[in-house]
């Protein structure tokens, strides 16, 4: 694993920011200005990333990635271009932040006593009601 952060990787050089029209709020506006933003990323491409970080991606957001190995990423919330175009570099990068932190290990805990008689007494009440649900046979 790469220890320098993502942000502070050069990563603005290999995603490609895309305008197009907004279907979001504008009025008027919605049909001259291309205020919805579209970021794609060519992961496999990506030469700021290791291996096991690409594949740590792919497997995390594999959902969210195309047949070209493409991430992408849409904002058209705002109705200013540069707004959309911060925030959706912001959800990339902290998407592959998020992919990226390592998973921290559970440590076993054992069930408290309250939690035990909590149990018990929820297994005495559905017994208690399925024992009420039987016939007692009066024909």
């Amino acid at each position: 694993m790469n220890t320098i952060p993502i942000r502070e990787r050069n990563l603005d050089t290999e995603f490609i920011l895309s305008a197009t029209r907004s279907s979001g709020p504008g009025g008027q506006n919605v049909n001259k200005v291309s205020s919805k933003i579209e970021l794609r990323f060519n992961l496999y491409a990506s030469a700021f990333l290791t291996e096991d970080e690409k594949n740590i991606i792919a497997q995390k957001l594999a959902n969210r990635i195309n047949n070209e190995g493409e991430l992408l990423i849409v904002s058209q919330s705002e109705r200013s271009q540069l707004q959309n175009k911060e925030m959706v570099i912001e959800r990339f990068f902290a998407l592959l932040e998020e992919c990226l932190k390592p998973v921290k290990k559970r440590r076993a805990t054992k069930p408290s006593l309250a939690s035990k008689i909590r149990r018990l007494d929820h297994k005495k009440m559905l017994s208690k009601k399925k024992n009420d649900r039987k016939g007692f046979g009066f024909e």
